[in-house]
């Protein structure tokens, strides 16, 4: 059970002038925390915002959280740079206020600001119409149909000397010195929240802004763990190792999984609270091991089981208990553990492991990790079936199911040749994200079964797919039946054979494909798949041969996809 989040200290209230804000932003005090969206309010709308203070207007309160705590920012505004604060210095982190507190500061200092797709706004041109009724709008963005000469720039309303002031008629003298007045008077409510955690701070900062999108753990995680002295970001360092896993085509990878693995590591386990609670010096020592364990486990997965991009995993967080033990354990694994893990893996593939339930599962697993790096066979409460008769009940083609993927990745292993000429087929995470791929070809088209009035479930099926190019998917096949164009990829590559093998087809008259027999195809396909598999499952006593044993997770997962 986990202890709520709650205030150690009641909310503060207190209030500041804008010198004072403007100041203490300058000196660094003041910060918005990487977690806030970028500034985005109009020109317009932060005069706006202007006008409201000129006129004594309400415009809402400040929530600062002010900690010790040194978290990723956006340091610099326009074209000021703002220093960092003293070590051991309190940071007032804006929670709510953003938006004002950056319009107040931009239009005050006369900023430039550019925006995403490098469009400049100057913050400097926002001016007093001294001639405005008190019922207009006397802060202005737009001079049209204003009078130039009784406008003033509020930055030298503000910040401009004597002779700049007197050169506008006496008439405004007034006005001038009572606008001015006004903001430097204006007295800007605050909330302080003092001396909570990280978590808590973003929870005030996701309930303020109930109608938005509520941070990820990830964006909590980078901007607990950012260090500027140990030049640590966390956002930096994983958008690198994705850059890094980018020309490989394991890039789909998720930042929960990192996280993931790192907490296990360190604390054994991986539900969010754990993963909040974890030592920031910690975190940042343990990173480059870590990532290095994954990026073995990855060259793991390309190298030894040949699956050679990510969408072919059936779950991404296969990636983690692999990563945990190449942490654990340097070297490559010996012949008993290279079995043990293999057996773990197609465990977890093909029995729905990480469909539901995933942090736990995982603390589950580590251990069985353990027993692995120890040389000794884990226990698994949850049971196979590899029958040929499980393969055909349960094979309905959808991309995104892992007990499809697992079989995907089981063709992929045996690196496919095209029918063609034997060339290696090219597998593309781009072309792998729909059942409707340019690399899934029904190897009995469904436009031909259709006509024989086979249903979709029975076309539908993994056992019935390939992995072609999209050259031979789209131009050579399309909807033949495998008697011709099989005919037409014989007469021109004399080894045939050899492609098929690749393809776990073996003879093509035992397998029915010169007389179109769609059932025997099946049948042979699936006897064919489930003997490899069978090379890879240590047989226990949980499996029964020729049962379909289904545990929970693979009941949710079918389910889920119905």
């Amino acid at each position: 059970m986990t202890t709520p989040n709650i205030l150690l200290e009641l909310p503060v209230p207190t209030h500041s002038r804008y010198t004072t804000l403007v100041s203490d932003i300058e000196k660094g005090e003041i910060k918005i925390p990487q977690f806030q969206r970028d500034f985005v309010w109009t020109l317009q709308k932060s005069a706006a915002l202007i006008d409201s203070i000129v006129k004594a207007y309400p415009i809402g309160t400040f929530i600062f959280w002010d900690t010790k705590d040194r978290l990723r920012s956006v340091r610099n505004l326009g074209n000021i740079s703002l220093p960092d604060p003293k070590e051991g210095d309190v940071v007032s982190f804006v929670l709510d206020g953003q938006q004002r507190l950056t319009s107040l500061f931009a239009i005050l200092k006369g900023l430039t600001i550019e925006r995403s797709g490098g469009r400049v706004e100057e913050f400097s041109q926002v001016y007093v119409d001294l001639l405005a009724a008190p019922d207009e709008q006397i802060v202005t963005a737009d001079l049209t149909g204003r009078d130039p000469a009784a406008c003033i720039k509020l930055k030298t309303l503000l910040n401009g000397g004597l002779k700049e002031l007197s050169a506008y008629p006496e008439t405004f003298h007034a006005k001038l010195d009572e606008y001015k007045q006004r903001i430097q008077s204006y007295d800007f409510s605050i909330i302080e929240v003092r001396d909570v955690p990280i978590d808590v701070a973003t929870e005030i900062f996701t309930r303020i802004n109930v109608g938005g999108k509520p941070l990820s753990l990830f964006e909590i995680m980078v901007a607990k763990t950012y260090d500027e002295k140990k030049g640590f970001d966390l956002s930096e360092r994983f958008d690198a190792l994705i850059a890094s896993l980018q020309p490989i085509d394991y890039e789909t990878v998720s930042d929960a999984t990192i996280l993931q693995l790192i907490s296990l590591i360190l604390a054994a386990d991986c539900k969010k609270q754990t993963i909040l609670k974890l030592s920031k010096t910690k975190f940042i020592d343990i990173w480059d091991e870590a990532i290095d364990g994954f990026e073995r486990a990855v060259e793991y997965f390309r190298g030894t089981y040949r699956i050679p991009v990510s969408h072919l995993l059936p779950y991404n967080t296969l990636l983690v208990p692999f990563a945990y033990y190449f942490y654990m354990h340097p070297d490559k694994p010996d012949a008993v553990q290279k079995s043990l893990l293999e057996d773990f893996f197609w465990r977890c593939a093909l029995g729905g492991r990480y469909s539901s339930s995933v942090e736990s599962k995982l603390a589950q697993d580590i251990k069985r990790v353990d027993a692995i790096l120890a040389g000794k066979s884990p226990d698994y409460d949850w049971a196979i079936d590899v029958s040929p008769e499980f393969l055909i009940e349960n094979g309905w083609f959808n991309a995104g199911r892992s007990f499809v993927k697992a079989i995907l990745s089981l063709y992929a292993y045996h690196e496919p040749k095209s029918f063609n000429d034997n060339a290696r087929i090219n597998i593309q995470n781009n072309w792998l994200k729909q059942s409707n791929s340019k690399n899934y070809h029904h190897f009995f088209p469904k436009a031909h079964l259709s006509k024989q009035g086979v249903s979709d479930a029975e076309i539908n099926n993994v056992l019935n797919i390939t992995i072609v190019d999209d050259y031979l998917n789209k131009r050579k096949i399309r909807a033949r039946p495998p008697s011709d164009y099989m005919k037409e990829f014989g007469n021109s590559n004399l080894d045939l054979d050899s492609a098929m093998r690749s393809h776990l087809i073996g003879d093509l008259d035992d397998f029915g494909i010169w007389g179109d027999d769609y059932p025997t195809f099946i049948r042979k396909r699936a006897e064919a798949v489930s003997d490899e598999l069978r090379k890879r499952i240590i047989a226990r006593q949980i499996d029964t041969r020729g049962q379909v044993a289904r545990s929970d997770d693979f009941e949710e997962e079918m389910t889920s996809f119905e």
